[in-house]
């Protein structure tokens, strides 16, 4: 079920009978046809497990069902949206990021700390993801938000890629991350972000990174 981009902030999608979708509560501006909305216990075909791995991770944003026949159209709070296609691969991102997803997408959470250990989930906190983070496993396509618009890095072997924390918005692929200090500690004092941390991303995949530092 993709997603047809109407403007930079606004996507539209066919909702087919027999077929779910995903939306953040909220997401919805407008729709054609006969199409029904219904707010989701489970989210996703993590099912029940996965709801409450992502109550206890603080990871619940709200979502809702969408389902019958018709066309609809998503934004949320003007911003900029992105479409992301998953061909049998990972999406890592914060949940309140997304704006609407394929409930063909496997959704789960993941604790930071694996991808990184203790830097793993200081990580986390300068990031503003806490200790962690939603993944969309499998085929289908999602729409996140960022600000100012995303910009797609590719990550290769031998070429990592260095973000400003901030300016994180998802990865996908087999990537590695790990978090560095840009400076010394007692430098960090009255410093962004960008300059006392950067997050490294390296193996084979790509990583999603706004055009701001600002959070959603």
């Amino acid at each position: 079920m993709p997603f047809n981009i109407l403007t930079s902030r606004m996507v539209e999608a066919q909702v087919m009978p027999g077929q779910t979708l995903f939306s953040q509560r909220g997401a919805m501006l407008a729709y054609r046809g006969d199409v029904r909305f219904t707010p989701s216990i489970t989210g996703g075909q993590g099912g029940v497990r996965g709801m409450i791995g992502r109550r206890v991770a603080n990871e619940a944003t709200p979502l809702m069902t969408v389902e019958g026949q018709g066309t609809v159209m998503f934004g949320h709070g003007g911003h900029h949206v992105h479409v992301i296609d998953l061909v049998g691969d990972t999406l890592y991102v914060e949940s309140d990021r997304l704006l609407a997803f394929d409930g063909s997408l496997r959704q789960g959470t993941m604790f930071l700390g694996s991808q990184g250990g203790v830097m793993g989930m200081v990580r986390g906190q300068v990031t503003g993801q806490g200790l962690f983070t939603t993944t969309l496993e499998g085929h289908g396509s999602a729409a996140v938000m960022a600000h100012g618009g995303v910009l797609e890095l590719p990550i290769g072997p031998g070429r990592p890629v260095h973000v400003d924390p901030q300016a994180y918005v998802a990865h996908r692929g087999d990537v590695r991350n790990k978090l560095s200090t840009a400076i010394g500690w007692r430098e960090m004092v009255g410093r962004g972000s960008g300059e006392a941390f950067q997050l490294e991303l390296s193996g084979t995949g790509m990583v999603y990174v706004q055009a701001s530092e600002e959070k959603l």
